[in-house]
C-alpha cells in the first residue's frame, strides 16, 4: 500500500476512485492482470462506508458458514460478503459465524484483503476534481496533487444522502448522523421517513423506548420474500411491522409528505401535512417530536467537470451506464461495485456484495477485450447437442455467478456448425448481444431466472398453483429459480428452453433436465428450411 504521489508524468492504466470492496476486487483483478493502477481512497483504510453503515452496525448480507459441502463455489452462494480471490483461505466466513454479521468484522476483512494483495491505494486522498487530459482523465486531490489515468473508474458507492424536495425537511434529522440510542427517543413521537431496510432498521431500534412510531412513504411497502430482491424489506428488519399490525401504538403511512413545518426554539415539535394515498388524498396535518429521513443514497457527481459529467437517472441518483458498465456519454468513465445496480434497478443483485463482485470480474474481462487484446476466456466444446447439455448442467448445478446474478450475469455459449463451439463463463447479458462474443454468429445464453411473475403472489399462500417439481411439460411457468437457455442469431430470439424447477436447485435428472436441454439443443440446431420463393 502506497501514499507518495504519483510522480511520473506518465499516465497509469487505470484510476480507481473508492476503496471500498469493489474497488479492492477491482484491484486484485487488475493486478494480477499486470496492469498498472492506483486507488484513490479518501479515508485512513479500506471500507471507510462500513465504519458508519449500517448506523446499528448488523449487516443484512447473509454470512453461512455451515453449508454442509465442501464446494467452494457452491459455498458462495450462501456467502454474501466474501470477494472473489484466488486465495482460497481469505473468506470472510473465517472472520464471523453470525448469520447476520457485524460490520466492523466486514472492515477487518477489507483490511486483510487489501494488505494480502499488496493493493496499491493511497488513502486520505479525495477527489476533489476530474477532468479530462490529453492521456484520458486527470483527478485532483484535497492536497492538490494530480493524478493520470487513461481510464477512469468510479467505485465510491453511493456516498451522498439522497434526499426528497419537500419543503422544510432540511430541518429533519438524518439517517447518516441521527442518534442511535433508544434512550434518545423515550416517550417521544417520531416519524421515520422511507420505507426501505434503513428506515424499519431504525424503527425496530425505537420500538421500546418511542411512545409513537410511524414510518411513512409514498409507495406499497415490498417484502424481499416475495420480491426476491435483497434490497427490499428483509424479515430480520420488519419487527415493527409485528408492531403496527397487532395495535401498539406504531403505523405504516402511505402517501406523501407535502411540507414538514418546525417550531421554533429547540425542543420544537414538528407539524406535518400529509396526503394519504389509501383515503383519496385526504390531507392531514400530524404532529411529532422527531423526524428521521431514511430515504436513501445517491452518487456524487459533484467533482466532475462539465464536460466529462457523466448523465444522471434515477432521480439523478446514478451514472446511466452501457452494458459494459461505461458511462452512456463519457467514454473511458467506467463504474464499479453497487453503482453498477442502475443496470438491474431493484431487480438483481448489482447493488450488492455478493452480486456486484461478479460484475467487478466481467468488467476486468470487458476492460481486457477493450483495451489490452485480450479475449474472454472460454471452453473449448464440441458441437453436439449432448455435449452442449453436460456443459449446461454443469454450471448451472455449481455456479456462484449464474446464481446471485440472477437473470443478468449469464454463461454464453457461442456455436459453431463445422466446428468446435465457445463457453464463456459469466457474460453479463445485456454485454453478450452487442459484442464482439457473438457477432456474425449463433449463440445461447444460459441464466438462472425466477418466473416472470414471481412477485405477484404471496410465497406462502398453499392455495396458490406452484409447478409441480421436475416436471418438464410445466417448466416454462415455473416462478422458482431454475435455468433459462435461449437461442440467439445476430440479436434475434430464436428459442428458450426452462429446466424444470427443482426443490433442492439440482438440475441434473438426465430424463428430467438433461434430455429436454439435448432435445432443444438438437431442434435448434436442425437445418431451417429454406423461405419459399427462393
Amino acid at each position: 500500500m502506497h501514499n507518495e504521489p504519483l510522480h511520473s508524468p506518465d499516465a497509469l492504466d487505470y484510476l480507481v476512485i473508492g476503496g471500498g470492496p469493489a474497488g479492492l476486487q477491482l484491484g486484485q483483478l487488475l493486478g494480477a492482470a499486470g496492469h498498472r493502477y492506483r486507488i484513490l481512497e479518501a479515508g485512513d483504510g479500506p471500507g471507510t462506508f462500513f465504519r458508519t453503515f449500517p448506523r446499528h452496525r448488523q449487516l443484512i448480507s447473509i454470512n453461512k458458514v455451515h453449508t454442509g459441502t465442501d464446494d467452494a463455489e457452491l459455498n458462495l452462494r450462501m456467502d454474501w460478503n466474501s470477494l472473489l480471490s484466488p486465495d482460497p483461505d481469505l473468506l470472510f466466513t473465517r472472520y464471523s459465524k453470525r448469520y447476520f454479521p457485524q460490520a466492523d468484522d466486514f472492515v477487518r476483512y477489507l483490511a486483510d484483503f487489501a494488505a494480502a494483495f499488496d493493493l496499491d491505494i493511497a488513502y486520505g486522498t479525495r477527489a476533489v476534481r476530474i477532468r479530462r487530459d490529453d492521456d484520458g482523465f486527470a483527478v485532483t486531490d484535497q492536497h492538490g496533487r494530480d493524478h493520470h489515468g487513461r481510464r477512469l473508474v468510479m467505485a465510491t458507492g453511493v456516498s451522498l444522502p439522497h434526499v426528497p424536495d419537500v419543503p422544510g425537511i432540511e430541518t429533519a434529522e438524518n439517517y447518516v448522523d441521527v442518534s442511535v440510542d433508544p434512550e434518545d427517543f423515550t416517550d417521544q413521537r417520531v416519524l421515520i421517513l422511507g420505507k426501505g431496510n434503513s428506515a424499519l432498521e431504525t424503527a425496530d431500534n425505537l420500538i421500546e423506548t418511542a411512545a409513537v412510531i410511524h414510518v411513512a412513504g409514498p409507495h406499497s411497502l415490498r417484502l424481499a420474500w416475495n420480491t426476491h430482491y435483497v434490497g427490499h424489506l428483509r424479515a430480520v428488519n420488519n419487527n415493527f411491522l409485528d408492531t403496527y399490525q397487532l395495535k401498539s401504538q406504531n403505523a405504516l403511512l402511505d402517501g406523501d409528505v407535502l411540507a414538514i413545518d418546525k417550531e421554533p426554539g429547540d425542543g420544537g415539535r414538528y407539524r406535518v401535512r400529509f396526503s394519504f394515498s389509501r383515503a383519496d388524498d385526504i390531507v392531514k396535518e400530524l404532529v411529532y417530536d422527531r423526524i428521521i429521513v431514511c430515504t436513501g443514497f445517491r452518487f456524487d457527481a459533484s467533482p466532475f467537470d462539465p464536460e466529462c459529467r457523466p448523465e444522471l437517472v434515477i432521480n439523478d441518483r446514478f451514472a446511466a451506464l452501457t452494458p459494459a458498465y461505461e458511462s452512456v456519454n463519457v467514454p473511458g468513465l467506467y463504474f464499479a461495485g453497487t453503482l453498477t445496480q442502475q443496470r438491474d434497478f431493484k431487480k438483481s443483485t448489482n447493488g450488492f456484495i455478493h452480486g456486484f463482485r461478479y460484475a467487478v470480474r466481467a468488467l476486468s474481462r470487458i476492460l481486457d477485450e477493450r483495451h489490452h487484446g485480450r479475449p474472454w476466456p472460454y471452453e473449448p466444446l464440441a458441437t453436439d447437442p449432448s455435449a452442449l447439455a453436460d456443459a449446461v448442467v454443469a454450471r448451472v448445478n455449481r455456479s456462484s455467478a449464474l446464481w446471485q446474478q440472477f437473470g443478468v450475469i449469464g454463461d454464453l455459449l457461442v456455436t459453431s456448425a463445422g466446428g468446435q463451439s465457445r463457453y464463456h463463463e459469466e457474460v453479463p447479458v445485456a454485454y453478450a448481444h452487442d459484442s464482439a462474443l457473438t457477432a456474425g454468429a449463433d449463440y445461447f445464453t444460459v441464466t438462472l431466472e425466477y418466473g416472470p411473475d414471481h412477485d405477484k403472489v404471496d410465497p406462502f399462500d398453499i392455495t396458490v398453483r406452484r409447478t409441480a417439481q421436475n416436471s418438464v411439460a410445466d417448466a416454462f411457468d415455473a416462478s422458482y429459480l431454475h435455468p433459462v437457455i435461449r437461442h440467439f442469431r445476430g440479436g434475434a430470439l430464436l428459442g428458450t428452453h426452462h429446466m424444470a424447477e427443482n426443490l433442492e436447485n439440482q438440475w441434473d435428472h438426465p430424463e428430467v433436465h438433461h434430455a429436454p436441454l439435448a432435445g432443444f439443443f438438437a431442434r435448434q440446431q436442425a437445418p431451417r428450411p429454406a423461405a419459399a420463393g427462393r
